[in-house]
């Protein structure tokens, strides 16, 4: 059984999967490397539960408790009594693979370690550890507060009691899964990631204002918002390093990323985090 859950990386997503474990009365060690963003990541966290008050999601006095069940810390190593880590630092995978080697000599030998990668192949992370069986995906879909997939990946060493787990802990959560073989980009990302480069592309080649581009997929295919503007909402550095996984991963043409998506995030143009990607905010 989990009961206490290291998470790293305080960022939107590290902050996101804190949040719905503390609520769901599991105690979180939040590890970053830079105390502002811890400082900022639990103010979010609390900001996030009365939004939730306020709309009757949650009982506004179990708001302390939450957050009492939240510590911070800038030591990997306070991770070390915990069930379960759950890595959530940017998509590269260098950054990632040096992570779990530390995890690995950190955490109890029974714990669990889990990558919220959206791309990368868990077989791959697992192998940096000595517990390739006790290595899965854990990909949280962003606002993790809101949204109600995990989607879980087992890699090839992966055990059966790892990934019971990982299931049971997804439904603690009140999430729903869904499960994926472990080859780049899963499901989701497999799907929705060359299709906002295939919106990059039809903006590039002047096919359609990215107005007229959003506003036709929103329009026409009923999505709650269009490419474009989801790319700036998740990122373009990680749309880009996502397509780059699937292109070296399956050495398809068709992954090749749009050259002005390379050019937008090699000026710094990341979307809403940045105040510009496709849109000026």
């Amino acid at each position: 059984m989990i009961r206490k859950v290291g998470v790293l990386g305080a960022g939107q997503m590290g902050s996101g999967i804190a949040h719905v474990l503390a609520q769901q009365v599991i105690d979180v060690v939040l590890f970053d490397i830079a105390e502002v963003q811890l400082a900022r990541a639990v103010a979010g966290i609390q900001k996030n539960l009365e939004r939730q008050a306020k709309k009757d999601q949650l009982d506004s006095s179990a708001i302390p408790a939450i957050l009492g069940r939240i510590r911070t810390t800038m030591a990997m190593e306070d991770l070390a009594d915990c069930d379960m880590a759950i890595e959530a630092v940017t998509e590269k995978e260098v950054l990632k693979l040096e992570i779990f080697r530390k995890l690995d000599g950190i955490m109890k030998k029974e714990a669990i370690l889990a990558s919220n990668t959206s791309s990368i192949p868990i077989t791959r992370i697992a192998a940096v550890t000595g517990r390739q069986d006790k290595v899965i995906g854990m990909h949280f879909m962003n606002p993790v507060p809101v949204m109600k997939l995990v989607e879980v990946i087992r890699g090839l060493a992966t055990s059966d009691d790892t990934f019971t787990t990982t299931a049971a802990l997804v439904a603690k959560l009140d999430k729903e899964m869904s499960v994926s073989a472990d080859y780049p980009g899963f499901i989701v990302n497999r799907i929705l990631i060359p299709m906002i480069n295939e919106a990059a592309y039809v903006l590039f080649e002047g096919i359609a204002t990215a107005e007229d581009i959003d506003k036709g997929m929103k329009l026409g295919t009923n999505q709650p918002m269009g490419p474009l503007t989801l790319a700036d909402f998740i990122g373009l550095d990680t749309c880009l390093a996502i397509m780059n996984v699937l292109y070296e991963g399956f050495k398809d043409s068709k992954y090749r990323p749009c050259p002005l998506l390379v050019k937008m995030v090699e000026a710094g143009y990341l979307g809403r985090k940045a105040g510009r990607g496709f849109y000026t905010y």
